[in-house]
């Protein structure tokens, strides 16, 4: 046989196995190694830092923080659950202590509003019937007034107006909300009457000669809409042939009283 037959293995492979290699790689290509180091140790010992070990420990601070937390929540909750009897008996003695301070200062509050209320009593019965008279004496008649109001002016050049229009003027005020009323110089009260007469219409007793002005202390806004309703008094009054006149007043002055 000849020698290739004995030799060298089809196809060129090399004798005892030695590994077949590539291309030389260029110097500038080839890893660095260190020589007291086999070669990929040096990137095995090198440290690196992934996603998931930052989210680990991440997990970890707060877990740790939440342990301490914990702890020390519980120690708190169980700070009378530790204590000692003695501990125990005076923190009962020192609640017990503020809680009777507590209720004597609560009797000296009520005390003293008792004697306030001693001191006042008097004059504040003095008041509420200083007020009850001013009431009585406005809703009578025998006191003067002052305040917001209408001013009703009648004109009669026709002497057309009768004693019922005066009387149903007066009841649409009174249903109105006025308080206090007043007719040329006749302060109306709760008995006030009309009556026809020759030389004009008597009230109370007195002759009333136009215009008819009626001087009406309330509400301003709602007293001139009640006169002026649609079929109401100032209506009536013009049908008659009357002239009606309604002026809000900021503040009116009722000085005619009632002698009675």
């Amino acid at each position: 046989m000849s020698g290739t037959e004995h030799g060298t293995p089809e196809h060129g492979t090399p004798e005892h196995g030695t590994p077949e290699h590539g291309p030389e790689e260029s110097p500038e290509h080839r890893p660095e190694q260190t020589p007291d180091r086999p070669p990929g140790l040096l990137d095995l010992l090198r440290p690196r830092t992934t996603l998931g070990q930052l989210a680990g420990g991440l997990l970890c601070v707060l877990l740790g923080f939440a342990v301490v937390t914990q702890v020390r929540s519980t120690q708190r909750d169980t700070t009378f659950a530790t204590a000692r009897q003695d501990e125990l008996v005076g923190i009962l003695s020192d609640l017990s202590q503020r809680s009777e301070r507590l209720r004597g200062d609560l009797r000296d509050l009520e005390g003293t509003k008792a004697e306030l209320e001693r001191d006042v009593q008097g004059g504040t019965a003095l008041e509420e019937a200083r007020r009850r008279a001013t009431t009585y004496g406005l809703l009578a008649g025998t006191l003067p007034a002052e305040g917001p109001g209408i001013e009703l002016l009648i004109g009669d050049p026709r002497r057309a107006v009768r004693s019922i229009n005066l009387l149903d003027t007066l009841q649409e005020l009174r249903d109105a909300g006025a308080e206090v009323i007043q007719i040329n110089e006749v302060r109306a009260g709760v008995n006030t009457y009309f009556l026809d007469a020759a030389a004009g219409v008597e009230a109370d007793g007195r002759i009333l000669r136009p215009p008819y002005r009626f001087l009406a202390i309330g509400d301003p806004h709602t007293m001139t809409t009640a006169v002026n309703i649609p079929g109401g008094v100032v209506r009536t009054l013009q049908n008659a042939g009357a002239s009606v006149t309604v002026t809000q007043r900021a503040k009116l002055t009722v000085s005619a009283v009632r002698s009675e």
